[in-house]
């Protein structure tokens, strides 16, 4: 049986960042890309006005790092939170236990006062559109690391 990958092998604390402006939103966008998650992992709560979706995030942090040792490369359970979402949109996603999705990108577009919209891109043309108060998203590994199942680096042809 194969050993798990652990937190020790890259850094030796799981990944917990606020993303509170634009700067911090290409980072989180850069870590969740290719992040998997069946679509029955994303809630949303109205009167909390948060959406929160349990992904499993590729540990791009960790890819060359992986590859100076010769080790497989790992995907983490992680929590992506938006908070203050004021309305959600949702265009061609099936919320059933079946459908799986792939996280492509977080896309910003300002409006007045701080207020905007966070998109959520997946692949297949998916999309989450979140009409935010402002940029307050959250992103917290809740697992330990594991050896990706392909053992590939997502790759996006061009």
């Amino acid at each position: 049986m194969a050993q798990d990958a652990r937190f020790a092998d890259a850094d030796p604390r799981p990944l917990a960042l606020r993303a509170e402006d634009e700067d911090d939103l290409r980072i989180v966008s850069a870590l969740v890309q290719d992040s998997i998650l069946p679509a029955s992992e994303i809630s949303y709560d109205p009167r909390t006005r948060r959406l929160a979706l349990l992904i499993n995030r590729f540990r791009w942090e960790d890819v060359e790092q992986a590859r100076a040792e010769g080790r497989g490369y790992e995907r983490v359970r992680s929590l992506l939170i938006i908070s203050d979402v004021r309305h959600l949109k949702s265009d061609g996603i099936a919320r059933d236990t079946d459908t799986v999705l792939e996280l492509l990108t977080l896309d910003w577009a300002a409006g007045e006062d701080g207020t905007g919209g966070l998109t959520l891109e997946f692949a297949g043309d998916g999309a989450l559109a979140a009409e935010v108060e402002c940029i307050n998203v959250d992103l917290r590994d809740v697992s330990q690391p594991y050896l990706a199942p392909s053992g590939k680096v997502p790759e996006h042809p061009e």
